[in-house]
């Protein structure tokens, strides 16, 4: 009888430390803190048009460069952080990508001082717990769902920039709204226990 072995998600190779660690320890694990939930949205609209591994490679050089994305302290930035920001080679060297994390600041600390909690307001989309899945093959996962168009639509009418329905998705994903994790991956199941609160 011949045992299969048991692998992480194919998107996370075994030969890549950085993305096999991301994989075991943070992607699909639910994230109810709503900093930590703004800097991961901040991070997935400066993908857009790259590689999640580029991120990654250079996800604490960006932390720095923007404060440990510090919500208070982004949204203050002025034209000189700006500058320094598009000087910095360690990071996404995007004007719009960096204006779209200022704007995305104010409109965060927007959402509080009007006392709507950013990760009260993302949960409540799944009714505070994650989605669970249950695909087989990377062909079955979607790039985006109805509910992900339903949140990059009203994040957009909110002013927020770089969150189109397959960004949110990505999103979703990685904080653990929904757990897209293989059901062959030993990951899956991990996932599926957190989401029970």
């Amino acid at each position: 009888m011949t045992v299969t072995p048991i692998s992480r998600c194919p998107w996370a190779p075994d030969h890549d430390p950085l993305y096999s660690a991301y994989h075991d320890t943070e992607w699909g694990v639910p994230e109810y803190d709503s900093r930590a939930l703004w800097e991961k949205l901040v991070l997935d609209g400066m993908q857009a048009g790259l590689a999640w591994i580029t991120i990654l490679r250079k996800r604490d050089t960006i932390r720095e460069a923007f404060n440990g994305f510090d919500p208070v302290k982004v949204a203050a930035y002025d034209d000189r952080d700006m500058d320094r920001l598009l000087a910095n080679p360690g990071i996404i060297r995007s004007g719009a990508k960096i204006q779209a994390a200022i704007g995305g600041a104010r409109l965060f600390l927007d959402m509080q001082e009007n006392g709507e909690d950013f990760a009260e307001y993302l949960w409540a989309y799944t009714g505070g717990k994650p989605l669970q899945n249950e695909w087989e093959s990377m062909s079955d996962v979607p790039a985006k769902t109805p509910l992900s168009e339903t949140i990059a639509k009203d994040l957009k009418k909110r002013g927020f920039k770089f969150c189109g329905p397959v960004i949110v998705y990505a999103f979703m994903q990685a904080v653990g709204m929904v757990n897209d994790h293989l059901v062959a991956c030993p990951r899956h199941s991990d996932v599926q226990k957190m989401g029970v609160r």
